[in-house]
């Protein structure tokens, strides 16, 4: 994903996707589903946001930072944080995507996966560090 002429908007648009798909993942664990039924599709839809969402994300965060003006140096280690915990998290979503039926078992483990909570966090901190600069 290139970064638009609105950096900020970019962002927002990524976490949103992020935040929304999360709120639906909790909220589709706690049906306790044994297979996808009626809302199979939906939860498809949102994994597949949180995977798009996630991709080449820590060179997103590089190109948003440097559209800002900023001086990349105090942020590249967190960049590259962000980035393994991206790509961590987004292995555990496709590899969930690619079973023939999606069960609330399988959502709540992925909700509590490490490396998805990890991925938020980071997301919520760098965002509250970057609103200062746009």
């Amino acid at each position: 994903m290139s970064t638009p002429e609105n950096p900020s908007g970019a962002l927002a648009k990524r976490a949103d996707a992020l935040e929304e798909a999360y709120e639906f993942f909790l909220a589709y664990a706690a049906q306790g589903l044994q297979g996808e039924q009626h809302t199979g599709s939906q939860i498809r839809d949102f994994l597949k946001k949180f995977d798009a969402a996630l991709t080449e994300f820590g060179d997103f965060f590089t190109q948003h930072i440097t559209v800002l003006g900023l001086d990349l140096t105090p942020y590249r280690s967190f960049i590259a944080v962000i980035d393994r915990d991206a790509r961590d998290a987004q292995a555990a979503v496709q590899m969930v995507l690619a079973q023939p039926s999606i069960h609330s078992q399988m959502i709540d483990n992925l909700n509590a996966n490490i490396h998805v909570r990890a991925l938020l966090t980071d997301l919520f901190l760098i965002d509250e560090i970057l609103k200062a600069h746009s």
